[in-house]
């Protein structure tokens, strides 16, 4: 069967524009969706929807299952009469080109307070009963995430606010009947507050996927492999972590000296205990990649080599160089999925709705498990030119079952890569691209898109040609990170123009592509139009 090809564009909603401080899931959401269609793109990449953890990372979520209640479009929450216009009046602080996190935080949550109040208190019954709906449908995690967000919130406001579930009073952290139903009953008004919101994410998000997939744009999602430490997943299930009896973390996830650090990375996440997943049939990883499924087209697994094996961490070390490395669950757990989830370990059916963020690392081992797994590999342009031509990243080298990126949230933007490089490296880049350099973000985008790779994606960064200052992350750093945003004066007609040329020069239209009057491209669909 032969696998069509396809390119887009990843750009975190957090980055889009939007007057509320950070993008949403809004006008500008939608307007984005219409500027891919007019460059011919048919993929939206995203970076995981989960609410943001330490340094603002969408990596280290409160929850594996819930969406990030700061992506809810606030002029929705006014259409329903649940806020007032005046609420709208954005903060005289934010800033179109960052995301500033405290003050956003601040801002967004003030209003998503007053419209779960108003909801509950005058909610119209037919919306009442769709929230009822969705509370009893996700019952399985969303109990738990509320009442944990609602203790984690009553924790703040007291004197340890940096205090983890493990530090909670011991009943509430063993979770002991009758402390949860006390607790849940004291709270009851916060864990309803933080279930709606979780409704509107929901229903915001359904209506923004089906409005790009009625454009002929999927969405391709992210998984983190990982949860974190201090989430509502290890609180609920300590039985499926590697921890100590107190519930702390044994060990940590993270990875040896790569790539992005000499000196390796301590990510910090707790590890799982993959023997007590496979005794309960790795239920938890089926319910989480069925949701994964639900809500993108595409899932991207992120640190793919750590179902073979991972690099686990003592907890007390100071360094990530102090791991070792531990089996994985390899197949058996792809087995289990596919089986419940109706897929067959083949490019035609996994590999055609999971990615496989194989960086890093990589052994015959994991290039083996992937393959068992019938799932497509990345390939990241900037990974490619150290001298050997039997680099993998080489686009040579390349089979189609691979997503190529100029690119990704990890990298250096392609123009900040380029103005870092040794002169000799260069040379090497522009005599294998028989290029000049001068353009060096497009021609990356040029040979990603002519290469057999079945995906090509490319940060919106490089689409806009900017330097290292719109860098989205620096593996191992907390600060400045995770907040780059564009605004639409940076955009123009021809990148568009150029993207739908390149898509339309290496076969990479959308299979079912829209017709689009020559008037909807260009410049005009620049302005937002909801």
């Amino acid at each position: 069967m032969h696998l069509s090809r396809h390119s887009g564009i990843l750009l975190h909603l957090t980055s889009l524009p939007g007057p509320h401080g950070s993008g949403d899931l809004g006008p500008s959401a939608y307007h984005f969706v219409d500027w891919l269609v007019a460059g011919r793109q048919s993929l939206w990449q995203v970076l995981p929807l989960g609410g943001i953890g330490p340094g603002n990372s969408p990596y280290m979520s409160p929850s594996a299952s819930a969406g990030n209640e700061l992506l809810i479009d606030l002029a929705q929450l006014v259409d329903h009469g649940w806020l007032d216009a005046d609420a709208l009046v954005p903060d005289p602080g934010f800033r179109d080109e960052r995301v500033d996190f405290p003050r956003v935080i601040a801002f967004r949550m003030s209003r998503l307070k007053q419209a779960a109040r108003r909801f509950h208190a005058e909610g119209r019954a037919a919306d009442r009963q769709r929230f009822e709906v969705f509370c009893r449908a996700e019952q399985g995690w969303l109990d738990d995430y509320a009442l944990f967000m609602a203790l984690d919130a009553r924790q703040r406001e007291s004197d340890a606010p940096d205090a983890t579930w493990q530090d909670w009073p011991a009943a509430l952290a063993r979770r002991e009947p009758a402390a949860l139903a006390a607790a849940a009953a004291e709270l009851a008004e916060e864990c309803a507050s933080w279930k709606f919101w979780q409704w509107c994410f929901r229903e915001q998000w359904q209506r923004l996927k089906a409005y790009a997939n009625g454009r002929g744009v999927r969405i391709v999602g992210d998984m983190p492999i990982f949860v974190s430490p201090h989430s509502a997943d290890v609180w609920a299930h300590p039985q499926l972590f590697d921890l100590e009896a107190d519930g702390r973390l044994r060990v940590v996830a993270g990875v040896p000296p790569d790539y992005f650090s000499e000196k390796g990375q301590h990510w910090g996440n707790p590890l799982y205990d993959w023997a007590a997943h496979a005794r309960e049939g790795y239920r938890w990883w089926i319910e989480r990649m069925r949701n994964a499924l639900t809500l993108f087209d595409l899932v991207r697994i992120d640190h793919f080599r750590g179902f073979e094996a991972y690099w686990a961490i003592p907890a007390a070390a100071d360094s990530a160089v102090e791991g070792a490395w531990q089996p994985g669950p390899g197949r058996a757990l792809f087995s289990a999925l596919y089986a419940a989830l109706g897929l067959q370990a083949t490019p035609q059916s996994a590999g055609r709705r999971i990615i496989a963020e194989d960086l890093g690392i990589i052994t015959p081992a994991v290039d083996a498990l992937r393959a068992a797994a019938g799932l497509p590999g990345m390939r990241v342009l900037q990974f490619a030119f150290d001298g050997d031509a039997g680099n993998a990243y080489l686009p040579h080298n390349f089979t189609p079952d691979t997503v190529v990126y100029t690119g990704t949230h990890d990298n250096d933007t392609t123009l900040g890569w380029w103005q870092a490089l040794p002169a000799a490296t260069q040379d090497q880049v522009r005599r294998y691209l028989a290029v000049s350099g001068d353009a060096i973000h497009w021609d990356f985008i040029r040979a990603a898109s002519a290469s057999v790779a079945r995906f090509a994606v490319v940060p919106m960064q490089d689409v806009l040609g900017l330097d290292s200052t719109a860098r989205m992350n620096l593996p191992g750093s907390v600060e400045g990170v995770w907040c780059w945003r564009f605004h639409w004066g940076q955009v123009d007609g021809w990148h568009a123009d150029r993207l739908a040329e390149l898509a339309a020069l290496y076969g990479r239209l959308p299979q079912a592509e829209v017709a689009t009057p020559e008037s909807a491209r260009g410049a005009d669909i620049l302005a937002p139009s909801h």
